[in-house]
C-alpha cells in the first residue's frame, strides 16, 4: 500500500477510473454516477473560507490501483481546524484495513499542520460510513443540516475527533 498526493493534470484520468470503478457513494449520496466533472472537483472543491493551497488531495494505490481518495482542507470550522472533506475507498481495498491507515495518515498529517480537532459531515443515509467513524473515535458535535445533493436531499451529521490524542513522531508538542 502507498500514500502519496494527486496531481490534478497526471492523475486526473486515474481519479476518473477510479469513480468509474468506484461508483457506489455518488450513486447513494447524489443519485448518479461521476464522471469527468467529479473528477476535476476532487482537486478544487473544499470546505468554506479554506485555502485550497494547504489542503491535500490523495490517493491510496494497492499495487498500481488507484483504490481511495481523500480531500483534506484546513481553517473550517474555525481557522485552526482541520476538514475531511472526502474518503473513499474502492469496494475492491475496504473491509481488510486499509480505511483505518489512510485515515491514521490524513489525521498525522493534521497533527502536524498543528490541528487540534479533525471534522467531517457524514450522511445519514451511509450508516456503513458512520459506523466506520464511530470507530475510528468520531463523536457527534450535535450538528446536523441538510443540502441538496445532485438528485437527492441529503441529511448530515458533523462528526469530530480530537487529534491531541494523535501519534505522531514529527508533531511539534
Amino acid at each position: 500500500m502507498r500514500i502519496r498526493p494527486l496531481d490534478p493534470v497526471s492523475d486526473l484520468d486515474r481519479v476518473v477510473g477510479f469513480y468509474r470503478d468506484a461508483p457506489d457513494y455518488w450513486q447513494m449520496a447524489e443519485g448518479r454516477r461521476p464522471g469527468l466533472e467529479y473528477a476535476q472537483r476532487f482537486f478544487t472543491d473544499g470546505p468554506p473560507g479554506c485555502d485550497v493551497s494547504r489542503s491535500h488531495r490523495l490517493g491510496l494505490f494497492l499495487g498500481d490501483q488507484l483504490s481511495g481518495l481523500a480531500e483534506l482542507s484546513f481553517g473550517f470550522p474555525e481557522p485552526e481546524d482541520a476538514y475531511l472533506g472526502f474518503m473513499m475507498l474502492g469496494d475492491w481495498a475496504r473491509g481488510s484495513g486499509n480505511g483505518r491507515v489512510f485515515l491514521t495518515h490524513l489525521e498525522e498529517l493534521a497533527a502536524k499542520a498543528g490541528a487540534r480537532w479533525l471534522y467531517l459531515a457524514v450522511l445519514e443515509a451511509n450508516p456503513r460510513g458512520r459506523a466506520f467513524w464511530l470507530r475510528e473515535g468520531f463523536q457527534s458535535t450535535g450538528l446536523r443540516g441538510e443540502m441538496q445533493m445532485g438528485d437527492k436531499f441529503q441529511a448530515l451529521e458533523r462528526l469530530s475527533k480530537d487529534l491531541s490524542r494523535t501519534t505522531c513522531d514529527n508533531r511539534e508538542q
